[in-house]
């Protein structure tokens, strides 16, 4: 009978193990399995009992740009017990085509499971990227707007794209990222900076925003048609107010990434009417006015003299070139000095471009210089403008014949008297003069910098040896801090033993503390995963590592469930064990 009843026992486990084994879930769910190359992804990695060794997959094909994120659940209801941890990323696909999500992996109970792979379905660029988390942000809460100030401009007329994000007071922005750029491929275009971002008070569709002006640009469509603008678009982390608050009646924000984009932008350009277009036309778009000087119009005929043309006031101004100067064949022209002197600003370009021209006469008397002309287009007035230089004629003095007027017609370059190239050359700029003198040591450079090179090797070496021994310094103080924290929290946890909640929490605290400056991580890296890889690397038993995040899993699944005394006294005592172990190591 007794045989009999350790047998029905027994069977009973067997069946009990046996349907917790069948039961255990886990798998991987995604946000959605089709998206834009611009949107973002949330992948989703959950199981139904706590587990060890979650191993994610490659994500090939993707850049991670939030996560892991770790959430545990466990309750009791009718002494049936629910638990649920999760593991969530947000990725950004870097290609278009299929992409495939692979097998992520973690060991519970001893077994190894693995979720199935996810075919993904990657777009091209979506106008108006959906919010990911719909179930805790209002879509109505932040908008990214690209304001245009003309979008239907002649060629090479400016126009100003300004983004401006928009969102409500009651949101925070705790970081933004510029993951695509806006592309200008049939403009061209200069980016206006902005020195520091700033947040105003406007409004958006009637109601009031909060505001940051995020990229400014000036444009010049280069050719008529519908031109399309690539959307700007940027991934926000947002603090989104809950309906919870703190020990001091303070609302609780969640933070939750979101990917926002402007959409694309089509700028419809207008060609240049032909109906009155003047022959000298080069493509000046714009208000401008024509000035043409000489420097002097009477000189001898050994010197030479300047003619600048010079183009300014608002407009393509780095588009287009002044009007050539024509001058008789009697005066020797040489390639012209380009002075540009334009701003560019979120009105346009302003300012003036010209080219400075020196002439050398090769005879004597008068040269008259030809009156020439420059021709832009009035995009307000609609119509070109034709502008006429001053006549000017210089005089060259020192002829057989001042009284001599050139004519291009009746003057043949064979006949001249041109000067050759003994009375008139160019200015060297570098000179190639050989010392006669001879080159002694003494005094030399060479002289003096064998002198001071062991001075300044000496100085170096002090330098470097001082920080070197302040860095080390630096080393033991963390690691001193390190130690002094985490028992600071330890003696918090001990005066709380008989508070399960605050016990742990300030455990944890110790813990996650006394890595993050022993390991010098930064707070969003402090997940086991890579707790545990870097332990290792560092030569910790692993013994110690695994003790470490089976002690971290306690502490989180210890706040919803009964423990007991003994077993709180017992973790104390291993928290400390493992403090004092990494301590020795590291």
């Amino acid at each position: 009978m007794l045989n009999l009843n350790r047998f029905n026992i027994l069977f009973v486990f067997f069946l009990v193990w046996a349907n917790a084994i069948s039961q255990v879930s886990f798998k991987a769910t995604v946000s959605k399995s089709e998206l834009g190359i611009n949107e973002r992804l949330r992948v989703v990695f959950e199981m139904n009992e706590n587990g060890d060794n979650f191993i994610p997959p490659e994500f090939t094909g993707f850049n991670i740009v939030g996560g892991p994120n770790q959430a545990i659940s466990n309750s009791w209801i009718n002494g049936k017990r629910t638990f649920s941890k999760k593991y969530t990323y947000f990725l950004s696909p870097k290609l278009k085509g299929k992409l495939t999500i692979g097998q992520a992996s973690i060991e519970i109970n001893g077994q190894l499971y693995k979720t199935s792979p996810i075919q993904l379905n990657i777009t091209g660029v979506v106008d108006n990227t959906p919010n990911n988390n719909s179930d805790n942000l209002v879509n109505n809460d932040i908008y990214l707007v690209a304001e245009i100030s003309d979008f239907n401009p002649y060629i090479n007329q400016a126009i100003t794209i300004v983004y401006k994000l928009y969102y409500s007071p009651e949101i925070r922005i705790s970081n933004v990222n510029e993951i695509d750029s806006p592309k200008y491929p049939d403009f061209w275009s200069h980016l206006i900076k902005i020195p520091r971002l700033e947040v105003k008070q406007g409004s958006y569709k009637g109601n009031p925003y909060q505001y940051v002006t995020w990229h400014k640009a000036v444009l010049y469509p280069q050719k008529s048609g519908s031109l399309t603008i690539d959307p700007l678009s940027l991934n926000i982390s947002l603090d989104i107010p809950t309906n919870r608050r703190d020990f001091f009646g303070n609302r609780i924000y969640e933070q939750i990434p979101k990917v926002i984009s402007a959409g694309k932008k089509n700028i419809l350009v207008k060609e240049l009417p032909e109906d009155g277009k003047p022959k000298s036309f080069s493509g000046a778009v714009g208000k401008f006015d024509l000035s043409f000087n000489l420097n002097k119009n009477e000189l001898k005929l050994s010197e030479s003299f300047q003619a600048s043309v010079k183009i300014s006031g608002k407009g393509n101004l780095k588009l287009f070139k002044p009007p050539k100067l024509i001058v008789p064949p009697n005066l020797e022209v040489y390639e012209p000095e380009y002075v540009e002197k334009v701003k560019t600003n979120l009105s346009g370009m302003s300012g003036s471009i010209s080219e400075v021209y020196t002439i050398v006469p090769q005879i004597g008397g008068k040269f008259p210089i030809p009156i020439f002309n420059f021709s832009y287009f009035d995009p307000e007035k609609e119509k070109y403008i034709s502008l006429n230089s001053n006549e000017y004629t210089v005089n060259v003095l020192n002829s057989p014949n001042s009284n001599f007027i050139a004519n291009s017609n009746d003057t043949k370059k064979s006949n001249l008297n041109v000067l050759g190239t003994k009375k008139f050359g160019f200015i060297k700029l570098s000179t190639d003069l050989i010392s006669i003198e001879k080159d002694y040591f003494w005094g030399s450079k060479r002289f003096y910098f064998q002198l001071f090179l062991p001075i300044a090797l000496l100085i170096l070496v002090i330098i470097v040896s001082k920080t070197f021994k302040k860095f080390r310094g630096k080393l033991n103080i963390s690691k001193i801090d390190a130690s002094k924290i985490a028992k600071k929290y330890l003696a918090t946890a001990k005066d709380k033993i008989n508070n399960k909640d605050e016990f742990y929490d300030s455990l944890e605290r110790a813990l996650l503390n006394f890595l993050k400056i022993k390991l010098t991580l930064k707070t969003s890296d402090l997940n086991k995963l890579k707790i545990k890889k870097i332990l290792i690397n560092k030569r910790v038993d692993s013994k110690i590592v695994e003790s470490l995040i089976k002690q971290l899993e306690n502490c989180e699944i210890a706040r919803y469930s009964q423990i007991s005394d003994v077993r709180i006294k017992d973790d104390y005592d291993n928290a400390l064990n493992i403090i004092t172990e990494i301590d020795k190591v590291i």
